[in-house]
């Protein structure tokens, strides 16, 4: 590799509107706003540390099936049909809304229960939106961004409250209608954002022929997923597909590329090894690691998710 990757523990710790509570016995106890929520997790092998009462508590708990992502909300108390949270996204001082603390931008989001057992925000991601958006800023210059399988846009509109042109790609329909209220909410609706429902291969082929280049590329792909139009997603299968098309698509002079992995037997420093890669043309460092949330209870640390980014030196 061209620099040996660091490995990180990569926690968010900006958040007001997030908190995970508690977890254990396969299970976590978060907060969404002012909400509640229990669902299932896997990596809580140790026990709870907040007695029953606490997690009594939830405003819903999800009840899953025997589908992997499959089953439903059993709601315990009267729940909104949306409500609204936000990130205070870190951006160097500029000239910001009335009422938004100097190198603060809200972002702006609607979170809702959905039947795949997410809210419409990934909280542990939000480390990612502050890295790419000092990026940018720093850049000082016109920057190209790409997010792929963008769902509800938090990603695109950081990248934008930070000066880039962003192109959003992800196969659902309603997510990328959810993305644009994110947009709208955010007060970023005149920002220059490209909103696409398309198969993310699909659409990386086009860009290949067309000879489009971005100078940062979002990867957030699912374990499995289809296409608009039935295409099949299988990250292990995929994922090395994308990466060369994403190399092709790189500018001469990248800024960074960001990859997150979800619910996969991968190692960060396998994903780290590939994006490696995918950039070893270019001359810049790597740093890869696990996406963590830390709980109040017990201080104790929940990992969610693999991940590895490259940024120019």
């Amino acid at each position: 590799m061209q620099n040996s990757p660091t490995y990180t523990l990569l926690e968010t710790k900006n958040w007001k509107d997030y908190e995970l509570i508690d977890s254990g016995d396969g299970l976590k106890l978060e907060r969404f706003g002012k909400y509640i929520f229990a669902r299932p997790e896997s990596q809580a092998m140790w026990s709870r540390a907040l007695p029953q009462k606490d997690w009594d508590a939830a405003h819903a708990v999800f009840q899953p099936t025997a589908e992997e992502s499959g089953g439903h909300w059993m709601e315990k108390k009267k729940l909104p049909n949306k409500w609204e949270m936000s990130y205070p996204l870190t951006l160097t001082p500029t000239p910001l809304p009335k009422g938004e603390g100097q190198g603060v931008r809200e972002l702006k989001f609607e979170v809702m229960t959905t039947p795949g057992r997410h809210l419409g925000v990934f909280p542990e991601v939000a480390s990612h939106w502050d890295f790419m958006a000092g990026l940018i800023q720093k850049a000082n210059r016109p920057v190209r961004v790409l997010n792929l399988f963008g769902y509800t846009g938090l990603a695109s509109l950081a990248a934008a409250a930070a000066g880039a042109q962003v192109t959003h790609v992800d196969a659902s329909k309603k997510s990328v209608g959810w993305a644009r209220e994110n947009q709208i909410l955010s007060g970023l609706n005149e920002k220059p954002i490209r909103w696409i429902v398309e198969d993310a291969i699909k659409y990386m082929q086009r860009e290949e022929k067309r000879g489009t280049k971005y100078d940062g590329i979002i990867l957030d792909p699912p374990k499995f997923g289809r296409g608009p139009k039935g295409e099949v997603w299988e990250v292990y299968k995929s994922l090395p597909n994308l990466f060369e098309i994403c190399r092709a698509c790189m500018s001469e002079n990248p800024l960074f590329l960001i990859a997150t992995l979800y619910a996969v037997r991968a190692s960060a420093i396998h994903v780290a090894q590939a994006l490696d890669e995918m950039m070893k043309k270019y001359n810049g460092n790597m740093d890869s690691g696990e996406l963590v949330t830390r709980e109040t209870s017990a201080n104790r640390l929940l990992s969610q998710a693999v991940y590895a980014r490259w940024s120019a030196k």
